[in-house]
């Protein structure tokens, strides 16, 4: 009787003990699940990267939405403002929520494996920007065009390599969603580009762009 009842105590101490040990290897993970992305993740890295791409974008866009003189490229140029705006305080809400600072320790592009100290890949130049600004309309929306084709060409790469590198839900629709809407754009503009009477690369430069390391990995974003 003793020996039978020792048995079934020690049982019930040890189940006790093996579900003690597994509620607390639960609330280990469920603990760091909760914490999301640490400051050095492809995901903050992605977002940070991303926002300055967008932001840009919306900058450029504003510019020629402003002084364009064709309704289709004020379409265009207004959606690209509304929509990556939408999209930059959506990113902005991640590094919020996951405790993170809006600039991280490493350069832009670090998180791709291709770090780089100057600007990222499809960025365009402060000479570019003022032209956007001082040329006339029609000469305007066609660099416009030119520009905005390589930014979100740049974009689809870096959304690319945050698909591979992320499991999270969010990361991963966003960056769906900037491939399959900025591919769809870049064929709108090439049209719109070929309607004037130039293809990507004809328009006269702007003061030569300075050469950076990692320019040639894929192109920057939106």
């Amino acid at each position: 009787m003793g020996s039978s009842r020792g048995a079934t105590v020690y049982a019930l101490v040890a189940a006790l003990a093996f579900a003690t040990i597994l509620l607390f290897g639960l609330s280990v993970w469920l603990w760091l699940s909760a914490r999301g992305p640490g400051d050095d993740s492809a995901e903050a890295g992605f977002a940070r990267d991303m926002i300055v791409h967008h932001a840009q974008a919306v900058e450029m866009a504003g510019i020629i939405r402003d002084r364009t003189e064709n309704e289709r490229i004020e379409t265009l140029a207004t959606d690209i403002v509304l929509t990556q705006q939408a999209q930059i305080g959506q990113m902005q809400g991640w590094l919020d929520i996951w405790n993170l600072p809006a600039a991280g320790p490493e350069p832009p592009m670090a998180w791709m494996g291709h770090p780089t100290e100057g600007r990222m890949p499809g960025m365009a130049s402060p000479e570019d920007i003022n032209q956007l600004r001082e040329l006339p309309p029609q000469q305007a929306d066609h660099l416009f065009l030119e520009l905005m084709i390589e930014h979100h060409r740049a974009a689809v790469p870096m959304s690319e390599a945050a698909l591979d590198a992320t499991g999270q839900p969010v990361v991963e629709r966003l960056a769906n969603s900037i491939i399959a809407s900025q591919q769809a754009e870049i064929g709108l503009m090439e049209d719109l580009l070929e309607g004037m009477g130039g293809q990507p690369g004809e328009t006269e430069p702007a003061p030569a762009h300075e050469e950076h390391e990692g320019h040639d990995h894929g192109a920057g974003s939106g």
